[in-house]
């Protein structure tokens, strides 16, 4: 669910005129082990998922995983591969986009992802329990998730499972009530103005299951009634943010089980709103 944050904070950095939708990841990483791949991907491709530049999941993850500390461990590690696909011709969730976006901002602003989102995000939005601490520093109140391991019926934390910390593209910690004032920023227009509020806000992919825009997807029918908002899953935790523009309601749902936990009861409160 971080990809909000991090969709907001690029649009925040082209709203000010400081990146370009168009432009190339090789305009802002210059230094990107894949020159080719860097040429061809733009931040367009990178906020849509329409990249080709797959995730970051797998053996490889995993055996170094406690060692990634910065957004440019990620790129040492994975920067050398090349395209899963032309850019633009399909759509598929890239982790590692977002990771790529992360750097972005870090090149740009000057700043780390973490110390950007706070003073530009969180901070704005008046979000006073949110961030993605390493997991070896202590956050108040922050819970433990839980999870069966496969052929399993006891639970077991998921505490072996968790990254050095949250990232660009997900793993970080909120609540319900910070969730639900990013969402009233959002469309308040704290973070973007109106025009880069809808850019964010609109779905401008097609997805094979529904629309997807920067950094979130787009559930609304041509009347505009329905939702736009995000997920987030991983062993152990489950949330769920939608966001009805039309009727003005936002529900936000946290599990600390593993998924569908949270997003089941997303989708029944959708089915019961009267969202038109």
């Amino acid at each position: 669910m971080n990809k909000m944050f991090t969709a907001a904070s690029v649009l925040q950095l082209v709203q000010a005129g400081r990146v370009e939708l168009m432009a190339s990841l090789a305009t802002y990483v210059a230094d990107y082990p894949n020159e080719e791949l860097a040429a061809k991907v733009t931040i367009h491709h990178l906020l849509t998922h329409t990249g080709g530049t797959g995730d970051f999941f797998g053996p490889e993850y995993q055996a170094v995983k406690d060692e990634l500390r910065t957004l440019d461990d990620y790129m040492t590690l994975l920067g050398e591969r090349g395209l899963e696909f032309e850019p633009g011709t399909e759509w598929k969730y890239s982790n590692y986009g977002y990771i790529l976006l992360g750097i972005v901002i870090e090149r740009v602003s000057g700043q780390s992802y973490y110390d950007y989102v706070d003073e530009h995000i969180y901070e704005p939005a008046g979000m006073t329990a949110s961030g993605s601490e390493p997991e070896n520093r202590d956050v108040a109140d922050q819970s433990v998730g839980y999870m069966r391991p496969p052929g399993s019926d006891d639970w077991q934390p998921n505490s072996d499972t968790l990254p050095f910390r949250g990232t660009s593209a997900g793993g970080g910690y909120s609540t319900v009530r910070d969730l639900f004032r990013f969402a009233r920023a959002l469309l308040g227009h704290k973070l973007l103005d109106a025009r880069h509020t809808d850019l964010m806000t609109t779905g401008v992919v097609e997805t094979g299951w529904g629309r997807y825009g920067y950094g979130l997807p787009d559930f609304r029918g041509a009347d505009g009634a329905g939702w736009v908002g995000h997920n987030g899953a991983a062993p152990g935790m489950n949330g769920d943010l939608k966001i009805y523009p039309k009727s003005g309601y936002v529900t936000v749902v946290l599990s600390n089980l593993s998924p569908p936990s949270a997003i089941d009861l997303g989708n029944y409160l959708y089915a019961r709103l009267p969202i038109r």
